[in-house]
């Protein structure tokens, strides 16, 4: 199947618009857990359950979470779509689970999420806690890092639509970055490494979408989540998505996974 297809297909429908809570994804990630893949990480403030949910058995693992800011829920839709698909058994996604290994944090602050906020339940914004770690959330995420100790990270976002693809005049669909690992905001073996990641999906996207993909301000702020994964040597992908805008071929999509 072409990645057209793959999205076309594998669409959790149930889960749509741009509140996304608990209420909406708990049914389906335990309808899932067929071998024990959900978990329970954690709690958030007001002890809502942080879910995990592990997939594949490949070499290379890769750590994704998203909606940790609770009223960024594109990634969350997008994120369920590839679960989705990853369980479907078809040869694709047989081929990717024996490459890769996944673990996802569908909704990190879910709090933020039922108060459709961007920080959570103390007001605190999550991707600015990473070395403090003052948050249950924040927490949570750094021990599944240190526990599962990924070869990639992806920093799953929302994006304003306010924001363009350069100078094409065409809406920035998606953005991504490597963030800096250093004040200096150079390239070491780690951050090169995000960004041949970032090449080659860029190098697929503009077949799909050309002149819609971004690239995200590399300011360097180690409280920044993705910048602190990428100091500590391991590969970061920041993702910024605003797939409202998306169009294929001329039509709009509500949703595609990358």
């Amino acid at each position: 199947m072409s990645i057209e297809e793959i999205s076309a297909h594998f669409k959790v429908a149930s889960v749509q618009g741009r509140y996304v809570t608990l209420k909406d994804i708990e049914p389906i990630l335990h309808q899932w857990n067929t071998n024990q893949q959900l978990k329970v990480e954690g709690n958030s403030v007001l002890q809502n359950p942080i879910y995990s949910y592990t997939i594949g058995t490949g070499k290379t693992k890769i750590l994704l979470w998203s909606q940790m800011h609770g009223n960024e829920s594109t990634t969350t839709k997008a994120l369920l779509d590839l679960l989705l698909f990853l369980n479907s058994g078809s040869n694709e996604a047989l081929v990717f689970l024996n490459h890769f290994t996944l673990l996802c944090f569908p909704i990190l602050n879910p709090d933020g999420a039922l108060a459709y906020t961007r920080e959570n339940a103390n007001g605190i914004d999550l991707n600015r806690d990473a070395q403090n770690l003052s948050q249950p959330e924040s927490q949570i995420l750094r021990k599944a890092f240190d526990d599962f100790q990924p070869d990639y990270c992806f920093n799953l976002h929302d994006q304003r639509t306010i924001y363009g693809a350069g100078n094409s005049g065409q809406p920035a669909t998606v953005s991504f970055l490597a963030p800096a690992y250093n004040q200096e905001c150079e390239y070491n073996d780690t951050r090169l490494q995000a960004v041949d990641v970032i090449v080659a999906m860029n190098n697929t996207l503009q077949q799909l979408i050309p002149n819609q993909v971004g690239r995200f301000d590399d300011a360097f702020n180690l409280n920044c989540v993705g910048d602190t994964f990428q100091f500590l040597a391991v590969p970061t992908i920041l993702f910024e998505a605003d797939i409202s805008q998306i169009i294929i071929k001329g039509k709009k999509l509500e949703s595609i996974f990358f």
